[in-house]
Order: structure tokens, then sequence, then C-alpha cells
């Protein structure tokens, strides 16, 4: 039987590219997935969890899958979380910034991927996302370590500072993101 000839391996798709920093945007399913997977082993299932910076609520529908019970809401300035809201990815939709939201002690978790580097003041963001958790609630942080104002250093300080205990360990050098998860006390 003759055997037919090996089929050419399909070139990788181009990697979107960041509208305000140039960075490549590392938002595809499958890492979102891995995301939830690793966060599934960290937190018992959570009532309420709020996606910070959602757009089309990418996260929440993938979470979806090892939290099902969960309720997803979604921050955005973009009008893009009203979409994610018509099509049942978060429950609840925030046009504009956490900041002007005024959530305070509601969720138990809260992430904010890829958010920090393009937020105006990221201080201020950080701290409105401990005022929306409930206390012994996880925040979840991942930014760029390149072409971010807002560098890891500073996210282990304002976390400690503020009274946060860091369940994840100091980034690596060579990581082109970096992923904090704390608990707030």
């Amino acid at each position: 039987m003759p055997s037919l000839p090996p089929t050419p391996l399909q070139p990788r798709a181009p990697r979107a590219q960041c509208p305000w920093c140039g960075s490549a945007l590392l938002t595809g399913r499958r890492r979102l997935r891995a995301l939830a997977r690793r966060l599934a082993r960290l937190v018992a299932e959570p009532e309420s969890w709020l996606d910070v910076g959602t757009g089309d609520g990418a996260f929440p529908d993938a979470a979806r899958e090892f939290f099902p019970y969960t309720s997803f809401d979604g921050v955005d300035p973009a009008p893009r979380v009203l979409w994610a809201r018509a099509a049942e990815r978060v429950e609840e939709a925030y046009v504009g910034q956490l900041t002007d939201t005024g959530l305070t002690g509601r969720y138990d978790v809260v992430t904010l991927l890829h958010h920090l580097e393009h937020s105006a003041d990221p201080r201020r963001e950080l701290a409105a996302a401990l005022t929306a958790l409930r206390p012994g609630g996880h925040l979840v942080v991942e930014l760029h370590t390149r072409n971010s104002p807002f560098r890891p250093a500073d996210v282990h300080t304002e976390l400690t500072d503020r009274g946060c205990t860091l369940l994840t360990k100091r980034p690596r050098a060579w990581s082109p993101t970096y992923r904090v998860i704390a608990r707030k006390n």
C-alpha cells in the first residue's frame, strides 16, 4: 500500500498586538483555560467573580467550564462588555473604570488580566479591586513585564502593604508575563 506524503505544517497564526503598549496579546482560549484550571486548584467554587478589563468576556467564558456555579461579572472601559452580557458570558456588565463603579466587598475573586498596564492610575485600580473583594477573597493580577509602567515589584509591594498574603513567587526574569495571586486578609 503506498504511503501518503506528509501533510505540511500549518503556519502559526500571527499574534495580535496590544493597541496601547504594542506587546503581543496572549488571550488565546487555551491560555485562559489553563489559567482557570490553575485557579480551580487554588480556589474553592466562588460565589461571585469580577473580571476587570473583560472586553468581550473571553476569560469568564473559558472559566465557566471549571466554575459552573459561579456568577461572573465584567468591567471594561469599552462597550464590548455589553455584548458579553448579551452573549451571557457575564451576568452584570459595567462600562467604565473599576474605580468608578463603587463596588465594595461583593466578590470572592477579582481578576485583572493585562489590565493594569493600560490603566491611567494602576495603584487606584488595584486599590479598587481590593475594595471589591470580600475578606478572604482572591485577587489575580497578570501583566506584561515589558512595556508596563507598573512593574511586578510594584504589585508585590502594593499588595503586601495593603495586608494581602501572596500565593505566588517572585517573577522569573525571562517571562514575558507575570501573574500574582493574592488573598485579602
